[in-house]
């Protein structure tokens, strides 16, 4: 007869055997997720369409004419150079989607916009065998992207990064026939709005909006303060000269020398990269801009005092370096629940981390999943002090003890309620000195 075997959940078993459950010793293992992720929405002439799309700093030094029409010391990228200073990661989305693609007797180009019109087909006869051609795509004349050598009919074509070849043309010899009437999509109200709907699906840090328009700073500022507060996604937002009188807008103070197709507002990439990259126990203050814009930071005290306290991010002139003047979000009014500490971004990024991290810890471990008896909330509340203990390891809170978090059962079986408490840490900013002359 066989004897009965294997796992067990209550002791029920008919058959003689043994029933052995191997379970972990129960600890705490949550972790510190990483920053660096911002999301912007641009105006581009070439890329993805109508969708999001995933950027890393790696990629746009090494990819950045394959994703955004230019190579990487193009004037047109000196945005994001700035944003890429700092950032690691961009969930980017195109503005300019829907326009017209470039096209020539031979091919498409693969996105719309204007940057298609800088595309050319050279076409030559191949010198090895009779009937056969090379054909060549280039973009600003000289630079040579696709080469395909012998082929006899346009149907032999691989298409490539940059564009779709038209099995029916007929290939015949040419110095060069350019790819034209590309243009870009209209940018508008709907546009961005497009990009608000499809980002809500994304976890970041920081989000960057360079428009100088009132009303869409206006529709950033909404939709930033319904996912923080009915959502609960923890973000904030980096905008230019638009007063929101709320910790999770960041408004930059200063404007840039305008320079071609950039706006003023144009502080916006370096801050969006800087803010989102900032570790959570650190802060931007003092922080040099290492940009490459020419930042106007003609205050006097007074107006630079004025700035602080109308909660504007705002860069001065320390020496030759141009640096941050203080880490701080648009928020004016202070409260019982809010007080002067929540002005500070440092502050933001700690009770951020919080939230995002303790929710990820429930939503993936414990929805559905562990009973909510004593066991149960032990071990969520084990999640929650190992947490902050390491937050207190690198000194973005200070003063913990396991008895600031308590885990107790709600008013249903199903809920769970926990209250912590935390002393956040901000970097020094004051330096109040008396010296005693003997």
């Amino acid at each position: 007869m066989a004897l009965g075997g294997g796992t067990f959940l209550t002791q029920n078993k008919v058959l003689p055997g043994a029933y052995i459950n191997f379970i972990s010793t129960a600890k705490a293992s949550a972790a510190l997720s990483e920053r660096g992720y911002g999301a912007m929405a641009l105006e581009m002439d070439w890329g993805v369409e109508n969708e999001i799309f995933e950027v890393t700093n790696g990629d746009f030094q090494k990819n950045s004419l394959k994703i955004f029409g230019y190579d990487y010391t193009a004037e047109q990228l000196k945005g994001l150079r700035d944003l890429f200073l700092n950032i690691q990661t961009l969930y980017a989305y195109r503005l300019t989607s829907g326009g017209t693609k470039a096209e020539n007797t031979y091919a498409t180009a693969k996105y719309c916009g204007t940057r298609g019109n800088a595309l050319k087909v050279v076409i030559e006869a191949n010198a090895d065998e009779e009937e056969k051609f090379d054909v060549s795509l280039y973009i600003d004349d000289t630079t040579l992207l696709d080469k395909q050598t012998a082929v006899s009919t346009a149907a032999e074509l691989t298409d490539n990064d940059y564009v779709v070849w038209k099995d029916e043309a007929s290939l015949a010899e040419t110095a060069g026939e350019p790819l034209a009437s590309g243009t870009n999509g209209t940018v508008n109200g709907a546009a961005h709005q497009t990009f608000l709907d499809k980002i809500e699906a994304y976890s970041f840090n920081v989000l960057g909006c360079v428009s100088t328009e009132d009303e869409i700073k206006s529709l950033y500022i909404s939709y930033t303060k319904r996912l923080r507060d009915e959502v609960g996604a923890k973000f904030q937002l980096v905008l230019h000269n638009k007063e929101a009188d709320y910790e999770g807008v960041i408004n930059v103070n200063n404007e840039v020398e305008e320079v071609g197709a950039f706006p003023v507002s144009s502080l916006v990439y370096w801050v969006t990269g800087a803010e989102a990259s900032c570790a959570v126990n650190a802060s931007l203050l003092n922080k040099k801009y290492d940009g490459e814009f020419t930042v106007k930071t003609d205050y006097t005290q007074s107006q630079l005092e004025k700035a602080i306290e109308d909660g504007k991010f705002t860069f001065h002139n320390v020496g030759t370096d141009v640096r941050v003047l203080s880490d701080i979000n648009s928020l004016v009014t202070v409260s019982n629940t809010k007080g002067d500490i929540f002005k500070e971004n440092q502050t933001i990024r700690v009770i951020d981390q919080i939230a995002n991290d303790i929710a990820d810890i429930f939503n993936t471990r414990y929805i559905g999943v562990v009973p909510n008896d004593n066991s149960g909330r032990i071990s969520l509340w084990n999640d929650i002090v190992k947490h902050h203990q390491q937050l207190a390891d690198i000194r973005a809170i200070e003063n913990f003890v396991p008895e600031d978090v308590t885990v107790v059962q709600g008013d249903s079986k199903k809920a769970v309620v926990v209250n912590d408490k935390v002393t956040v840490v901000n970097a020094m900013a004051q330096l109040y000195m008396t010296v005693e002359i003997a």
